[in-house]
């Protein structure tokens, strides 16, 4: 199984950073809104999303949280991390059709905790569409024995 696991406490360092990046379609707002039960109208009705201060539908904040989720899960640390925590600020709404880019940096490590704390930025282009700060739990590497 070590195959599956990603980047090992001993193998990270500040500094480090990985990303994610995805074009968002129709079909994802309608199966994220389908999975988490979020229908609000601003994600899947357009003549109501036509009415707000958005002019038009915008993709659920939490997809974008998501794509962190994705960086995390399989590429910084990856596979055998476990998130523990996430503070986040969305900043502007992402639309479908917008390639959203989800980005992690090793800010510290905690060698004694297991924990590695990364900033994580989404952005649209060159826009910030959210950002904050998640922590991990990551396996130290196996001892030989």
């Amino acid at each position: 199984m070590q195959e599956l696991h990603g980047y090992y406490l001993e193998d990270l360092s500040v500094g480090m950073s990985a990303s994610y990046a995805k074009t968002i379609t129709e079909a994802d707002v309608v199966l994220f809104a389908g999975i988490t039960g979020d229908d609000n109208p601003v994600h899947i009705n357009a003549e109501y999303a036509a009415q707000t201060m958005f002019k038009e539908r915008i993709v659920h904040g939490m997809f974008s949280a998501g794509l962190i989720s994705a960086v995390l899960g399989t590429r910084l640390p990856g596979p055998g991390a476990i998130y523990v925590d996430q503070q986040l600020k969305f900043k502007a709404p992402v639309h479908i059709g917008d390639t959203v880019k989800a980005t992690a940096t090793v800010k510290d490590i905690n060698v004694e905790r297991r924990r590695v704390v990364l900033d994580t930025v989404v952005t649209v282009g060159d826009k910030v569409v959210a950002e904050g700060v998640a922590t991990n739990m990551v396996d130290r590497r196996p001892t030989e024995g």
